[in-house]
Order: structure tokens, then C-alpha cells, then sequence
């Protein structure tokens, strides 16, 4: 079974058991000692083959969820797929309403409803101070939502316990340092997850864990 197999099975797995939010499927890279950042970038970590699940995720998925400095970092467009939304998380709504993401894609804000947005952007709001995750996850449409990190975000919806499914690439480096790592939180987070599939290529391993039951 190859990596794009592997991230096609997620459509297997989406059920309706999460009442009125989509399935939730974190994808990220990390380096052999956990950290997803080299020189502030994930794409030092990638490869072809790492892209190419990548990719083949985000053609199934309904939504991409991401935090507002991966998806500076990371410049994120809609060269995958022109009809693919793109949700940016923010407290405080200070990204370009005219750059590509906003202005000609489908790209909207997930924000707190006290936060003051510019005119120019699509808007999920939900929450007072900061963004209420559960309650913006049930204003999305969609059968299912691909979460793109940061690792703070990613800790967020961990607290939260909307992460129904981990992909993750373990890249054949090791990176050290104090770097970001897969999810970084204030609190203790515990939870269990069932090991689905591993696949290995051209050093990289495919990691798809599965919420426990």
C-alpha cells in the first residue's frame, strides 16, 4: 500500500458519530525527535513522497483548517484544489484581505465574535476572547477537516478532543534544538489513539492513527 492509498482511506472512516462537526484528520511532517519546523519552515522536513499524501488529503478533504501563522509561513493558495476552503484561525484578524487566499479563493476567517474584522473577508465566528472550537467546527460544512497545525492550534484541538484521526510523516532527519513540536500546550494532554496503518518510503514512514474506541 502506498502513502496517497493510506490517505485515501479516511473517507472509510468518517462517520456521523460527531454529531454536527466534520471529522477532524491532523496532517502534519516531524522530524525523527519530534519537532516540525527547520528554519521556520516544514518543507526542510518533506519529500515527494510526504507531498504527495499531502496532497492526496487535501483532494478529499471539505475544508482545511490552519492557524494564522502556518498559513503566513507556508503561503497557502489553492493550487490543489480552486474550490477548496481554507479556514485561518485568529484572535485578532490581522492578515491581507487582498492577498490570494481572501481576495480570489475561498479562504475565511475562524475568529473570536468580539474580534473586529476588516471588510473584505469571509467570516465563522464563534466564542468570546478566543475562538470556542467546537462551536466554529459546527458552523463548517463538510464531511471532513483537515488540520494543518500549528502546534498551537493543533494543542488547542486536542484540549478540545475534536482530533478523530493523526497522519503524520516521520522524516528520516533529525533536527534538535527547541523547535515547534507536533502539538505545543500549557496544559497536560492525554489521549489514546489506535495505530491504523504504517507505510515506509524512500525513508519517510506514514504514520495513520485512528481516535481509540
Amino acid at each position: 500500500m502506498t502513502p496517497v492509498e493510506v490517505a485515501t482511506l479516511t473517507r472509510t472512516r468518517i462517520t456521523t458519530a460527531h454529531g454536527s462537526r466534520p471529522h477532524v484528520g491532523l496532517c502534519m511532517v516531524m522530524s525523527l525527535d519530534g519537532r516540525t519546523v527547520v528554519d521556520s519552515h516544514s518543507r526542510h522536513l518533506s519529500g515527494p513522497a510526504d507531498l504527495a499524501m499531502l496532497i492526496a488529503l487535501r483532494r478529499i478533504a471539505d475544508v482545511v483548517i490552519v492557524g494564522a501563522s502556518t498559513a503566513i509561513i507556508d503561503t497557502y493558495d489553492q493550487s490543489v484544489r480552486q474550490d477548496l476552503p481554507i479556514g485561518v484561525v485568529t484572535r485578532t484578524a490581522r492578515l491581507d484581505p487582498t492577498s490570494p487566499l481572501f481576495a480570489t479563493g475561498p479562504g475565511f476567517l475562524i475568529t473570536p465574535e468580539d474580534t473586529s474584522v476588516p471588510d473584505g473577508f469571509k467570516v465563522v465566528r464563534a466564542g468570546i476572547g478566543t475562538v470556542d472550537l467546537p462551536r466554529a467546527l459546527e458552523q463548517i460544512d463538510g464531511d471532513f477537516a483537515q488540520l494543518e497545525g500549528g502546534p498551537n492550534l493543533n494543542a488547542a484541538m486536542f484540549a478540545a478532543d475534536l482530533v478523530d484521526e493523526i497522519n503524520v510523516t516521520v522524516s528520516a532527519s533529525l533536527v534538535g534544538g527547541k523547535g515547534p513540536a507536533l502539538a505545543t500546550s500549557a496544559i497536560p494532554l492525554m489521549h489514546r489513539y489506535e495505530l491504523a496503518h504504517v507505510v515506509t518510503d524512500d525513508g519517510f514512514a506514514f504514520l495513520r492513527y485512528l481516535r481509540a474506541r
